[in-house]
């Protein structure tokens, strides 16, 4: 062997040892400030957890997960410009764990955080509406797969309305970014429905569930509610600024350039729907130029609307049968069922909007809105049910009955269905009334399209 030879061999040997000595220095300090995070001491935990961050960014997942909570308590127990510099350094922590476990960092998800942080301390960071907005779409374009936190989808949402009130953006910029964010939430809904819905078969066939199974099912009905929330938040704050004055000269102008964009035409057909704009001759044109582009269930549904309106009830419930039977996504197919239900709940057509009800619970049973919805129609009915007062007033602790059901499934509905079986029960027989007409513990059966029963208490 060459004296070079052996030279390397000692400098290789000597820099194998110094990387093994500091890599043992680094595993030591992380389990310094990983037990200390543990024991919520986190001013013990910065210093070792700094020195590992730097030294042995790689090592371990920790160092990110750890050094968020630490960064996090820094930025609270701390003012001015020291508290900027934590805030800009948990940006670059975010970064930094893209970089070093990019497979376990969702980039939608930490490009929103990000932007959420530099909102929630903008008078800190020095942050225009303008340049937030381009932050959270930058991040929604990137990845919106992962950008699904309820609280960044609101927030990107918000500064779009904030810059649409400076006269920055237009209606439609308003529209586009109000759909692309309900959009996503509705997918996010289906994706929690279908993992509640798991949970809630099992709970049905008698099966308990185990502890995981509970928190699993604690944190779905939490999503579920959040994004329920903001998107009746997002609704009613577009409600305010979307009306059919606005809508049918934007869409009218619109019209040329995206007649042969169907998800232009869905969501144009979509929101003139909901704002209750189908008198207007422009949205007949849509609906049938939405269904010559893009026929589907979806579209099938709206010609219908369009026949209801003209009085054309017989064609119209054809086309809402063929809607239904299109439809092949589970949930979207529940969801349907639940809409088709609404529309000719609205004909008084009680009977057939059970059957539709009843087929929305089958495919998504974590939903309480079609109990809650066949409970209405049963106090709509109460007058027109029973051979007399007492058994058309039974009708309402049938309605009292069903709307419980929806809350026990959907507990986000507690608060509604508690006033609705305050009501219905308040409109029931009397315990006099009962005692009267010596029907406690009975069974009366009601007739006409309820063809039900119920148990007097």
């Amino acid at each position: 062997m060459t004296k070079k030879s052996i030279l390397f061999c000692i400098i290789f040997i000597c820099s194998l040892g110094t990387i093994n000595a500091q890599k043992e220095v680094c595993n030591t300090k992380l389990s310094i400030f990983h037990e200390n995070v543990k024991a919520k001491k986190y001013d013990a935990a910065y210093e070792p957890w700094l020195y590992v961050r730097t030294e042995c960014p790689n090592l371990n997942i920790a160092i990110y997960i750890d050094g968020e909570k630490i960064l996090k308590y820094k930025i609270e127990n701390s003012v001015d410009d020291l508290k900027l510099e934590f805030l800009q350094d948990l940006i670059n922590l975010w970064k930094e764990r893209q970089h070093y476990f990019a497979n376990r960092t969702s980039k939608g998800e930490y490009d929103a955080k990000i932007c959420q942080l530099q909102y929630d301390y903008k008078d800190n960071f020095k942050k225009s509406n303008d340049e937030l907005y381009d932050c959270f779409n930058n991040a929604f374009i990137a990845d919106s797969k992962t950008f699904t936190h309820p609280k960044s989808l609101y927030t990107y949402f918000s500064v779009m309305v904030d810059l649409y009130d400076a006269a920055k953006k237009t209606d439609a910029e308003l529209f586009n970014t109000y759909d692309d964010v309900s959009e996503k939430i509705q997918v996010e809904i289906q994706n929690y429905s279908e993992k509640l819905n798991e949970l809630v078969l099992k709970m049905e066939s008698g099966e308990a569930l185990s502890s995981k199974e509970k928190n699993r099912k604690k944190v779905y009905e939490s999503y579920l509610k959040n994004y329920a929330l903001i998107q009746g938040n997002i609704d009613a704050i577009l409600s305010k600024k979307a009306n059919c004055d606005n809508l049918i000269p934007l869409y009218t102008k619109a019209f040329e350039i995206n007649k042969n964009d169907a998800v232009w035409l869905k969501r144009a057909v979509s929101r003139m729907y909901h704002k209750e704009c189908t008198e207007a001759a422009l949205y007949e044109k849509l609906v049938k130029q939405y269904d010559e582009v893009s026929p589907s269930a979806d579209t099938k549904v709206y010609v219908a609307t369009i026949l209801i309106k003209k009085n054309k009830t017989a064609e119209a419930f054809k086309f809402l049968e063929e809607a239904y039977e299109l439809e092949t996504d589970t949930f979207k197919k529940s969801k349907l069922a639940l809409r088709i239900g609404v529309i000719l709940k609205k004909q008084k057509q009680y009977s057939k909007a059970r059957g539709y009800f009843n087929k929305a619970l089958k495919l998504n049973p974590a939903n309480g809105n079609p109990h809650v919805l066949i409970a209405e129609m049963y106090g709509e009915s109460a007058k027109h049910c029973g051979k007399d007062n007492f058994y058309q007033r039974a009708v309402y602790w049938l309605a009292a009955k069903e709307a419980k059901k929806g809350s026990r499934v959907d507990p986000t509905l507690q608060k509604l269905v508690n006033q609705y079986v305050a009501n219905y029960e308040a409109k029931a027989p009397t315990k006099e009334d009962i005692f009267l007409r010596d029907m406690s513990g009975k069974t009366i059966e009601i007739g006409c399209w309820i063809n039900s029963s119920i148990v007097v208490p």
